[in-house]
């Protein structure tokens, strides 16, 4: 799966304060991610991740 930094992804269980988008701030081995609504950060194996992606927005798409 094609994941880059910038990237928005939209995720199948929501964050514990309620919002299912996380921006992608490194990608690798792992993921670090950055909730959109409260901005808290956290790293999250990719194997992990992968399983719980619903949509990805890109950066350049608009």
């Amino acid at each position: 799966m094609d994941i880059r930094p910038g990237d928005i992804l939209t995720m199948k269980k929501n964050h514990p304060c309620g919002s299912n988008e996380m921006f992608v701030i490194r990608s690798g081995m792992d993921f670090r991610l950055r909730c959109v609504k409260c901005s808290r950060e956290f790293m999250v194996p990719r194997n992990k991740i992968e399983k719980s992606i619903r949509a990805v927005k890109r950066a350049d798409e608009g």
